[in-house]
């Protein structure tokens, strides 16, 4: 997922997007200061099997 950040003179507002593609197709016809963000979850690496689940710990646990 990714999102667009949009920050205008008097306001912020967010846009979500299934590609990056799509999110950078839109971004051209906006004005203002922009921010895009890829959002990545940990389950979708459990879920791809990318990384075992012991390697899914949090520093200080």
């Amino acid at each position: 997922m990714w999102v667009l950040t949009l920050y205008s003179h008097d306001s912020i507002k967010m846009y979500e997007f299934e590609s990056k593609e799509e999110a950078l197709r839109e971004s051209s016809k906006l004005s203002g200061y922009k921010v895009l963000t890829e959002v990545i979850y940990f389950t979708d690496f459990e879920e791809a099997d990318v990384m075992q689940e012991r390697e899914l710990s949090f520093a200080g646990r």
